[in-house]
């Protein structure tokens, strides 16, 4: 796959309270990725990326909330991928210290 597609398939790292206590208790990071990008091509992506090694891949499509009230509207759907980081290896996202 060109590289330049590579680059364009993790949108952002996701981070919450369970993507904290994944990343630390599991080796997991979780990202927010294009709709049509599959398994193989995020493994790919984050390999290059960050210079990682990676186990395995997650995905998970996140439906959009429904929101009422005067606006009645619904939020865009996206999907989530958990990649999993062979031992010893790790992503710093504040950088280098």
């Amino acid at each position: 796959m060109n590289e330049e597609k590579l680059f364009q398939v993790i949108l952002a790292p996701h981070i919450s309270e369970k993507s904290t206590r994944l990343a630390d208790k599991h080796r997991q990071m979780v990202f927010e990725v294009r709709p049509d990008a599959t398994k193989p091509v995020i493994k790919l992506a984050v390999e290059k990326m960050f210079n990682v090694q990676v186990e395995s891949v997650t995905v998970t499509n996140v439906l959009g909330k429904r929101k009422g009230g005067r606006n009645a509207g619904r939020r865009q759907d996206w999907k989530k991928a958990y990649v999993r980081l062979k031992p010893g290896q790790d992503i710093n996202f504040v950088g280098q210290q």
